[in-house]
């Protein structure tokens, strides 16, 4: 559960030394929940996205009080904690259990797109054409049959140059029968320079090394004074971070 929480909109090689801190100080749900905030937004680091950290300690602490410490099974208790969402509950019930799920990460969804439709990148989310047809061809052991498409996806089958010749239904992809015609859909990498979120993260980072900063110290880190200001009010009301006076610090 952690691991998939993490690994929503980061990469392998940036979670894996988070998550194997995080495990050793945290190995249980109960553990977790009795984290104050502050320890998990440092300890979540610059993976990105914070708001993850905090959905994952409001889910700790509801599994821990309701579920026995043990992370519930079915996808609809999963689904009924924060930050949990469809492919999050399915991987969790997969791997985490062998349970036979749709599991539909971007790997998977480009492999099925390519071998089944034709088409060389899927859609921005999947629509519920997409996921009937992909539940009806689950296997008996779809927890296997989720890791091995998402194995096939993430190393044969990838977004650029795809190792084709490696593929083991490469005879039966009806995109490499059309001759790999190109999508249409332009994919572009989100600036970071000068965004919203580069701000945030320029605020948070100071006060996971600072135990408080007052506005002034804030306002020295970042060149626009609108856009810091509107930065603090977003992440109060996230509550990644807490007003004190003038100052501001992690919350407790």
């Amino acid at each position: 559960m952690v691991s998939e929480f993490m690994l929503q909109q980061t990469p392998v090689n940036r979670v894996l030394p988070v998550w194997t801190q995080w495990m050793r100080s945290w190995p249980s749900a109960e553990s977790l929940a009795a984290a104050k905030r502050s320890e998990v937004i440092t300890a979540w680091g610059r993976l990105g996205y914070p708001r993850r950290a905090l959905r994952l300690h409001e889910s700790a602490a509801i599994i821990a009080r309701d579920y026995n410490n043990e992370v519930p099974r079915s996808i609809e208790d999963l689904l009924s904690l924060p930050g949990v969402g469809d492919y999050t509950a399915a991987a969790i019930a997969a791997f985490a259990y062998n349970e036979s799920t749709l599991v539909l990460d971007i790997n998977i969804r480009r492999l099925f797109g390519r071998v089944l439709d034709g088409v060389e990148h899927p859609s921005s989310a999947p629509s519920r054409i997409e996921r009937k047809l992909r539940y009806e061809l689950i296997p008996t052991d779809g927890a296997k049959w989720a890791a091995a498409t998402m194995e096939l996806g993430a190393l044969v089958c990838t977004s650029r140059n795809p190792q084709c010749t490696e593929c083991p239904v490469m005879t039966q992809c009806e995109w490499r029968k059309a001759g790999y015609p190109k999508s249409e859909l332009i994919r572009k990498s989100q600036p970071w320079t000068g965004t919203d979120r580069q701000c945030r993260g320029t605020i948070l980072q100071a006060l996971r090394e600072n135990p408080k900063l007052s506005k002034k110290q804030l306002h020295e880190l970042w060149h626009l004074k609108s856009q810091l200001e509107l930065a603090l009010k977003t992440l109060i009301a996230d509550g990644l971070i807490e007003s004190v006076g003038n100052s501001f610090k992690l919350p407790d």
